[in-house]
């Protein structure tokens, strides 16, 4: 009994480790798992999160790993070209999502628990994550309600963790992906949203908000350069400065052909088609472990090189 009341402590110490100003601290085990998910093994990062949640059941950490990790295989899966441009466009609702929500939820529920003894920044920047996990897979079912209420739900919980901790970039990060989207919305989407009582947003604050991100977040660093690449292609056509943020997640992460893809399409989109081929071609051997998102991403790579000139 001693033995194991020992290591209960020591793996609180570990997983639940406070955040220093401004940055969550991420313990190694948590690290590691975030490692596998972006070198394109989600499963062992799966495998991870769920040793973190046996470990200490009652922390939002290991969940929101395990949401990550399927966000990653659900995307991998769904991706495809359209109008020149690699993405996940849309995707049905399938029989998985309900898990995948109850992950989210476990975690959202878990961070108020903590949070009704604790306030601090971290725990409300675990429960948005929480709502952003959600939010990703309303958004590639194009649920335009689901997605404004989880949107606006994680944009509080990251408000209250800057009211906490100025400085907590991770939160400032989740802002800056609100403030973005909400500032590209189409006219009809701008309507929803007036009469939804949604907050505003302003899409270079946003990308400030996400360099930030990039350049201080510990759990966001990888997400946001992401989607600020994402995003600057997709609605900006910033194609230069897009890259600048993907060619490094490609560089880091060699063998996740999600970031190779991305990587390959800037550099189309900007004419190098010798280097977009090289990535294309890196992404048809990158052989990730998840064997639906290898196949889907070959396939990808292979119709955007049937189509350099």
């Amino acid at each position: 009994m001693k033995v194991r009341v020992f290591f209960c402590l020591v793996a609180s110490v570990l997983l639940a480790t406070p955040a220093r100003a401004g940055r969550l601290t991420l313990s190694p085990q948590v690290q590691q798992a975030l490692d596998y998910i972006y070198t394109g093994d989600p499963d062992a990062g799966i495998a991870a999160a769920r040793d973190i949640e046996r470990a200490q059941p009652q922390s939002p950490v290991g969940y929101l790993l395990e949401g990550e990790a399927e966000w990653w295989k659900f995307y991998c899966a769904a991706c495809e070209i359209k109008w020149g441009q690699f993405d996940a466009w849309h995707r049905s609702k399938e029989p998985e999502d309900d898990a995948y929500f109850a992950l989210a939820d476990k975690a959202i529920d878990l961070a108020r628990a903590q949070i009704a003894t604790s306030d601090t920044a971290d725990v409300h920047v675990y429960a948005g994550l929480g709502y952003a996990l959600k939010a990703r897979l309303y958004s590639l079912r194009d649920e335009k309600r689901a997605i404004a209420h989880a949107g606006v739900s994680g944009r509080a919980e990251f408000m209250r963790a800057l009211e906490l901790d100025p400085d907590m970039a991770d939160a400032t990060a989740g802002i800056g992906l609100y403030n973005y989207y909400i500032d590209t919305l189409s006219a009809i989407a701008r309507m929803l949203r007036f009469f939804m009582g949604l907050p505003g947003g302003n899409k270079q604050e946003g990308m400030r908000q996400m360099r930030l991100g990039i350049e201080r977040g510990a759990w966001m660093s990888v997400d946001s350069s992401f989607y600020l690449a994402r995003n600057l292609r997709t609605y900006d056509e910033h194609y230069e400065e897009a890259l600048a943020a993907a060619e490094p997640l490609a560089t880091r992460y060699p063998h996740n052909p999600v970031f190779l893809l991305l990587a390959g399409n800037l550099n189309a989109e900007l004419g190098r088609n010798a280097k977009a081929a090289e990535y294309f071609h890196a992404a048809q051997n990158s052989q990730p472990a998840d064997a639906v998102c290898a196949a889907r991403a070959s396939d990808v790579a292979g119709q955007f090189l049937a189509n350099l000139h």
